[in-house]
């Protein structure tokens, strides 16, 4: 067991949640019961995951996703009080990470794709509203498109899209989780032979093809699924409290 507030105190902490300028507040969003033993992570909090976490009695979820965006409408009506409403009924705390669990070096999500695609990072790039969150590096061995398609859709479950690149093999490479098509160029600019994100925009195809770099869109939920797992995991073994990761499907 570990106190609400002993948790997220030491979150702002490990994440650097300070340093980020992000488009929704990071830490506790919904306040929940002040004891925190049985965690449930996900990487959206959506109605399916609010109801996945009431019916094993979860007191804390924790999402790369959660609620309060910049823009969107404050009133407290219809989805978001359906949704706000089952964590309040329930006592569920809400705790949402979103730039700062991207660019943690060890549990964040590029850092978790590194791992699972097995790349070797050299450096960072991708500067948004505080720390670079996109890394840099190089393949395990040098392999085609095809084979790096193969592995992309053998370790996400999830085939990307592919815009080619300059001929020859793919050595180094950039990527950044989520909706990052956005860096496109900057990667680019690095001089790597391809880019690896999530989701993909019209004007992303006719950048890749100009500019000679390999894109791959291998899905926003895919590519983020890593870095609720692994802190939610790194928690588990922390406070010796229960963790389970929902992993709510979502072809985007």
């Amino acid at each position: 067991m570990v106190q609400r507030e002993q948790l997220t105190d030491y979150l702002d902490t490990l994440l650097s949640v300070a340093a980020f300028d992000d488009y929704c507040p990071n830490g506790l969003q919904v306040q929940g019961r002040a004891e925190i033993n049985n965690i449930i992570g996900g990487v959206t909090a959506s109605q399916a995951l609010i109801n996945a976490a009431t019916l094993e009695g979860a007191d804390t979820l924790l999402v790369h996703h959660g609620y309060f965006w910049k823009g969107e409408d404050p009133r407290v009506v219809g989805m978001k009080h359906r949704r706000l409403m089952g964590l309040l009924e329930a006592g569920i705390n809400l705790l949402a990470y979103h730039l700062p669990l991207d660019a943690h070096p060890e549990l964040g999500n590029n850092a978790q794709l590194a791992r699972l695609l097995g790349l070797k990072t050299t450096g960072s790039f991708g500067h948004g509203k505080g720390p670079d969150i996109g890394l840099v590096g190089e393949v395990t061995t040098p392999c085609t498109a095809g084979d790096f398609v193969e592995l992309l859709t053998a370790r996400l479950g999830r085939t990307p899209l592919h815009i080619p690149g300059k001929e020859g093999n793919i050595r180094t490479i950039a990527w950044c989780s989520g909706a990052a098509q956005g860096f496109t160029q900057q990667a680019a600019a690095l001089g790597v032979d391809a880019y690896l994100t999530g989701e993909v925009s019209e004007n992303t195809v006719h950048e890749a093809r100009e500019l000679g770099i390999h894109f791959f869109s291998a899905g926003h939920h895919a590519t983020e699924r890593g870095g609720v797992q692994a802190l939610g995991a790194h928690l588990a073994e922390k406070y010796g409290i229960s963790f389970r990761f929902e992993d709510i499907d979502n072809p985007v």
